[in-house]
């Protein structure tokens, strides 16, 4: 399994965009596997030749050979998904940044209206041919112009300043009825915006956002009570509560187990 993560050559796409990694494998069609564990990013996959089986906490990648481009769209999960590949195959995956993927698709609302993983289908009916034009490119520095060309061109002129305020509020640790009171409006309009342009709630969000913050920090090496003050948990306990939550397994044989320094944190099999 061969896999490469890059992050935008454009500075357009910086601003909505994290990164991306294509991974292939063109062996013997040997099962391959890995877990993930929940972000809050938006994330637009594209397989080539594959049959794709999306379930809860499980997806399921095999060959096909009906030449067809499948593109899935993960965007609210709170446990660990598996993610099991046959080979031989072809992927490439989008990270987009928290609102990020609103300025290029006008109909998320129907997307995040499933509350879970699903099949993306976006407004502009090009994206399977531009992308798979991009997987039959032969050199990887023409596949990234290709990629980050096409979703350029998508681009949107929207105004989320709002939006983006709530998200800082959240991540400010303000509380969440407090931040409906600063925007003057009603705790259910909020929810209801922020599932509108989120596709999950602010409690989601922010306990996501704690996860990865002491993921991002864990490199320093400080103790558990550290990492659980300086990320505005409310103590250890608070923190090991959330982790098993969202990782199943306590924080100690996480950080054991998962290389962290591994922009996406996978845990492989």
């Amino acid at each position: 399994m061969e896999l490469h993560f890059y992050t935008p050559e454009n500075d357009i796409l910086k601003q909505y965009i994290e990164g991306y990694y294509f991974l292939t494998d063109q062996g013997t069609g040997a099962l391959k596997a890995y877990t993930t564990f929940p972000n809050n990013y938006c994330i637009v996959t594209v397989n080539l030749n594959s049959k794709v089986k999306l379930d809860l906490t499980k997806i399921s990648i095999e060959p096909s050979y009906d030449n067809n481009i499948y593109a899935s769209f993960a965007y609210r999960y709170s446990n660990p998904i598996e993610v099991h590949y046959t080979g031989p195959f072809q992927e490439v995956t989008i990270y987009f940044k928290p609102l990020g993927i609103n300025y290029f698709v006008d109909n998320l609302e129907t997307m995040f209206s499933q509350k879970k993983m699903t099949e993306f289908i976006p407004q502009f009916s090009d994206f399977k041919d531009e992308m798979r034009k991009t997987f039959h490119i032969d050199k990887r520095p023409l596949q990234i112009a290709a990629l980050e060309n096409y979703w350029l061109s998508k681009l949107m002129v929207k105004d989320l300043t709002f939006m983006k305020s709530i998200l800082s509020d959240t991540e400010s640790n303000i509380k969440i009825e407090d931040i409906a009171k600063k925007h003057h409006i009603s705790r259910k309009h909020l929810n209801n915006l922020v599932q509108k342009n989120l596709g999950k709630s602010l409690v989601e969000y922010r306990k996501i956002f704690r996860f990865r913050n002491v993921i991002n920090n864990y490199q320093d090496l400080k103790s558990l009570t550290e990492l659980s003050y300086e990320n505005l948990f409310f103590d250890q306990s608070h923190l090991i509560k959330d982790f098993k939550s969202l990782t199943e397994i306590n924080p100690n044989l996480f950080f054991k187990n998962v290389n962290t320094a591994n922009k996406n944190v996978w845990l492989f099999k």
